[in-house]
């Protein structure tokens, strides 16, 4: 019994001190890896202090070409269509001929009413001496005053007469350049809405010419960007001096063709049902490379976001919160800031709410960061976009890296299989 006692207690002993021992190597074998943590360098990675700043927005805003200078000829008088200068699609210049509508019917109207005016002066000149001989028989007393009187008013009467004959061959005059429909600015004439031999009366369309060179954008700025641009050019800055572009998707062959132009015009009051602003720019198109009626894109260079906190977009990560920044503590140690997201202005994301200037925040790629890991903070140059970029080519490289290791595992277990099969 006692032996039995005895080999119970040994066997319990035994136990313990295994225990102990296996719990002395654990605590031997996490102290290593702990202290190769604790030893691991500190990551180097971009940080810059935070300050406030003016920021360049790169914002597009949707519109419909238009030529501002459309005119849609219009005939002006009645008559048969007897000829047409032009043919549709031709470019014309302005003063060119484009319709004759019988002409030789205003012509005769002209020629009469010139021999109206011919007679009328010449009654006139009848009237203007009778007139002076009745002025000196009454001197004499040898006609009455009466008669005087009748013939001053006949003088008159020639003189409006005179009048009236200047002005019907004035009008007839106008109806016979009528007759000749030229074209009243320079442009790209379409097709002809009558034929020749047709009956026009005054009103009926003809045709409608389209200036292309310049083109007219008109577009709605929100009432904030509005308000930006407003007080660029309270700074003095005219609005010819913004540059604006015009972006054009689907141009030769898939890429975009953009002209160059400037502002004209920005309202001075905002849309109450969409709270926008009409603005307008003109762009010069000498090469007809696009037309009106086309959408595009309209882009204003120097549009600013003034006095704003603002990090490279690379820099923002989703966290448990929500969107956020790793900020630097007074031992480089990375730290969570939630953070409230504003625009995205190109390459930068303005920040509304989370940071403060001063603070040291971690503008470099965040991959791998953790809160409370040691930082080594390198210079930030201020070339938020050259960080994406970077970014982008070493996710490009990886993803290349990645589909050669798939394709060479894929290779290898071909080859396998043809062996087994061998």
């Amino acid at each position: 019994m006692k032996k039995m006692i005895h080999s119970r207690r040994a066997s319990l002993v035994t136990l313990v001190a295994a225990l102990a021992l296996a719990a002395c190597g654990q605590e031997q074998a996490e102290a290593p890896q702990q202290g190769a943590q604790q030893e691991s360098p500190p990551h180097k990675v971009e940080v810059a202090e935070v300050a406030r700043q003016d920021i360049p927005l790169d914002k597009s805003y949707p519109s419909l070409l238009r030529s501002d200078d459309e005119v849609t000829l219009v005939a002006r008088v009645n008559g048969f269509l007897e000829e047409r200068h032009f043919e549709p699609g031709q470019m014309v210049e302005e003063g060119d001929r484009l319709y004759t509508i019988e002409p030789d019917l205003y012509q005769a109207t002209v020629n009469q009413r010139e021999a109206d005016l011919q007679s009328a002066r010449a009654e006139l000149s009848r009237a203007q001496r009778d007139a002076q001989r009745f002025e000196q028989l009454l001197s004499q007393n040898s006609v009455s005053r009466q008669q005087y009187d009748q013939a001053l008013a006949d003088q008159r009467v020639a003189q409006a007469n005179v009048a009236q004959a200047e002005a019907a061959l004035t009008s007839a005059n106008l109806d016979l350049g009528y007759s000749q429909v030229t074209a009243p600015v320079s442009g790209m004439i379409g097709l002809s809405q009558i034929n020749v031999g047709n009956l026009v009366t005054s009103g009926t369309e003809l045709a409608t010419i389209t200036p292309l060179d310049p083109l007219e954008v008109r577009f709605q700025l929100p009432q904030r960007d509005a308000f930006e641009l407003r007080r660029q050019l309270s700074n003095g800055i005219q609005a010819s001096d913004i540059t604006a572009r015009l972006s054009i998707p689907g141009i030769s062959g898939g890429d975009d063709s953009e002209l160059e132009g400037h502002l004209d015009f920005l309202g001075s009051s905002v849309d109450r049902d969409t709270s926008t602003v009409q603005t307008t720019a003109t762009f010069e198109n000498p090469e007809a490379t696009v037309l009106p009626g086309q959408f595009v894109r309209v882009r204003i260079e120097g549009l600013k976001r003034f006095d704003v906190i603002a990090v490279p977009e690379i820099a923002v990560t989703q966290g448990l919160m929500g969107p956020q920044v790793y900020v630097l503590d007074e031992e480089n140690k990375a730290r969570e800031r939630t953070v409230t997201l504003g625009e995205l202005a190109g390459p930068w994301l303005i920040i509304q709410d989370g940071l403060a200037p001063g603070e040291r925040v971690i503008v470099g790629d965040p991959a791998g960061l953790e809160a409370g890991r040691a930082i080594d903070p390198q210079p930030f140059n201020g070339n938020a976009e050259a960080i994406v970029e970077e970014r982008e080519q070493e996710q490009s490289q990886g993803q290349a890296e990645e589909a050669q290791a798939l394709e060479g595992a894929a290779e290898g277990q071909a080859a396998e299989g043809e062996e087994g099969a061998q």
